[in-house]
């Protein structure tokens, strides 16, 4: 393998997929957390594997630095942290129950609840999307150009331009900062 062709060729691939990015729907994004904010919701983030990275560098962002700028904090909370507890749920439950029994503690109607999610359909995620929506709160989708579960559900959907793994990742993370940036630089 050449490495500098497989680089430059990942590169300009990444590049393309930034720079096509839904501006107007991140900027919708904004809106709903800076709402939320306001109303003093909840602030539930979840995803498997880099996504779950994706989801808890997300919430820490929010939580602290964006919280730091805020005349109050934001209530974030990223649902695949607590190791003990998704393994109680897990292995007492089932593994599709690890967030939606998490949400079924806390989540109250008008919270927010974001999945992250290259596949969109991972039963643990469409599983607590489900329960979420039928509570009233309110379901969003940072999800690949797959056809999938989590955008049939989602009252608000960014389904980025692509299917690699890595890139979609890569650009979740671009809009979580995004969105938690625009209050940290808030003038």
């Amino acid at each position: 393998m050449d490495t500098s062709i497989f680089i430059a060729d990942y590169l300009e691939k990444h590049q393309r997929l930034i720079a096509n990015l839904p501006q107007a729907k991140i900027a919708e994004l904004i809106a709903i957390y800076e709402k939320a904010w306001q109303e003093n919701r909840q602030m539930f983030v979840c995803g498997n594997g880099g996504s779950a990275t994706n989801a808890s560098h997300f919430i820490t962002d929010l939580s602290k630095a964006a919280s730091d700028k805020m005349d109050k904090p934001f209530k974030g909370m990223s649902l695949n942290e607590h190791l003990s507890w998704i393994t109680a749920l897990g292995n007492d439950y089932a593994y599709e129950d690890i967030y939606v029994r998490q949400l079924m503690n806390f989540a109250q109607p008008g919270d927010l609840f974001m999945a992250l999610s290259v596949s969109g359909n991972s039963p643990n995620l469409v599983k607590a999307a489900k329960w979420a929506k039928e509570q009233g709160v309110f379901v969003i989708a940072l999800v690949s150009s797959r056809p999938c579960q989590l955008a049939e559900l989602a009252d608000f959907l960014i389904a980025v331009d692509e299917t690699h793994y890595g890139r979609v990742e890569d650009a979740h993370m671009g809009i979580c900062h995004m969105v938690c940036y625009a209050f940290i630089e808030k003038t």
